[in-house]
């Protein structure tokens, strides 16, 4: 922290409890982004009744956000180090909570298509700067700690998210339908509004950096070029077009690689810090989140279907089956930075990628026993193996990828994570169209629906397998033992592993002096 004059001033008490108000704040908001990425999917069938929207408008409220918020990531992660990381979060916060709004006052199909692309946008302002806000705010002895609760909340959201959806549709507030999913953001966006002014750090760049607006142009397109053909092409029978884009979206991102480096030689502000993959955690680290992400967005979308669809079970009792897997990554995250990473290192996170896949063995396994008969209560055992996988990975991983970047890069490191996810993600709801819809026939008589569900569940569970393996082999390239987690170090006395690049050894030692405390 500094004082006015910008001299280094001694840690007060009270800075010291800011920092936990403005992890709580921040967190509350990227929980809040999490859940409304999938809370929409549930609602789904209600907002297609009452609003009369048709099929196409359907695929743009779920596609139109997701677009956005891809596009937007990098850009918002830099214009956090170029601005400042506090003032990039209100505006987010700000502009989400509105969309919100918006969303929830649709007046028409087309209102609310608008509204969820303004939503996304605002997204990613306000996502990237969760991760920077924590790597800027928090000395690197205490980051292990908070990147456990990142990992719970990440844990929480993924399951909430249909859970929410569920009751509050099935509950019709007021007689609202399907309109409470988004007017819920209302009063916690307002909140974090309020409390980030006042309790959240600014933080930016130690030295000036511009906006590299071809940086901007080609990023957007290149991820334009690669998502919107995964998101519409089941939709659309997979069009030629669709290859030729995805195809195309190579040759935008060889395009940006190229300017990005004249860029950095030119002035020092390209948008996308080529350096930090010369740091090996951050490399290995995107590699792993990239195919994580594509293992994820198979698994939870065929998930739904299997159950809502093949199943037959109601909205509500697919987010309650979903609660065992909640919890166990919620108390797994929270084990694996605190006590088994700083013991186990790299370790830890490959038993979660086996323990994963372990999980969904046993799952086809069940599956395939019990058919449609499956209870709920039977699905609890591997959805508590998986969940205990998936958080022995998602929050050790976030540090280990964040771990030898240096400070003034953080806002870009985060954009990245969150960009690569993204994208893997997109990867695997595209791949969904071969692993699970390829596995049935296009025509099913109704008696046949169920069963042809319970098969395809169990083929796209073998890919996901597949992913959790490939995953553990990728996993060799991280870091043995991440240098953050020496608790009670003093973080300027931090050593980064052999393994993470040079370039982030200053960034302890400038943690105070990069920052300001704005009243």
């Amino acid at each position: 922290m500094t004082s006015s004059s910008g001299t280094l001033a001694s840690p007060r008490p009270e800075a010291d409890r800011r920092r936990w108000y403005a992890l709580a704040i921040v967190m509350t908001a990227a929980f809040m982004d999490l859940v409304d990425v999938t809370i929409v999917n549930i609602a789904i069938p209600s907002i297609q009744r009452e609003a009369g929207a048709s099929f196409s408008q359907i695929q743009w409220i779920t596609a139109g956000y997701a677009l956005a918020f891809a596009a937007g990531l990098i850009t918002g992660g830099r214009l956090g180090d170029i601005h400042g990381r506090k003032r990039l979060f209100l505006i987010g916060i700000g502009g989400f909570t509105l969309a919100s709004a918006l969303c929830g006052f649709a007046v028409n199909p087309d209102m609310l298509v608008a509204s969820r692309i303004l939503q996304g946008a605002m997204a990613a302002l306000m996502v990237p700067q969760v991760l920077s806000i924590v790597h800027a705010t928090f000395p690197a002895h205490e980051r292990g700690k908070v990147f456990g609760l990142f990992g719970a909340i990440v844990g929480l959201g993924a399951v909430s998210g249909p859970l929410f959806g569920a009751l509050l549709t099935e509950w019709n507030l007021f007689g609202l339908q399907w309109r409470p999913i988004f007017l819920i953001n209302l009063p916690v966006g307002i909140a974090g509004l309020i409390l980030g002014r006042k309790f959240i750090t600014e933080s930016k760049a130690p030295r000036a950096l511009k906006l590299d607006l071809v940086g901007v142009a080609l990023v957007t397109l290149g991820l334009l070029m690669l998502l919107y053909p995964l998101i519409r092409g089941r939709e659309l029978d997979w069009p030629t077009w669709g290859f030729v884009s995805m195809g195309g979206s190579l040759v935008v991102f060889a395009a940006l690689v190229a300017y990005e480096k004249r860029k950095a030689a030119r002035d020092g502000s390209p948008l996308v810090e080529l350096s930090l993959f010369k740091v090996k955690s951050f490399a290995a680290g995107i590699a792993v989140q990239t195919v994580f992400g594509i293992g994820l967005g198979i698994f939870f979308l065929v998930w739904t279907l299997y159950m809502q669809t093949g199943l037959g079970w109601s909205p509500l009792r697919a987010g309650l089956t979903g609660v065992p897997f909640s919890i166990a990554v919620s108390v797994a995250a929270g084990l694996s930075v605190q006590k088994l990473v700083p013991r186990f290192g790299r370790a830890v996170l490959q038993t979660g990628a086996l323990t994963m896949a372990a999980g969904v063995l046993l799952y086809i396994w069940e599956s395939e026993r019990y058919g449609l008969s499956i209870a709920s209560w039977q699905m609890a055992l591997p959805l508590v193996v998986m969940g205990a996988g998936m958080g022995l990975i998602v929050a050790p991983l976030t540090d280990a990828i964040l771990s030898g970047v240096p400070r003034e890069h953080s806002g870009s490191a985060s954009g990245l994570i969150n960009t690569v996810q993204q994208m893997g993600n997109a990867l695997g709801l595209g791949l969904v169209s071969v692993v699970f819809f390829g596995a049935m026939s296009d025509r099913l008589a109704p008696p046949e629906v169920g069963p042809a569900f319970v098969d395809a569940f169990q083929q796209a569970l073998v890919w996901v397998a597949v992913v959790m393996t490939v995953i553990f082999l990728l996993m060799f390239a991280l870091p043995k033992r991440p240098a953050q987690h020496v608790e009670g170090a003093d973080a300027a006395d931090a050593t980064p592993d052999a393994d993470t690049a040079s370039g982030s050894g200053s960034a302890a030692s400038t943690e105070e002096s990069e920052r300001e405390l704005v009243g």
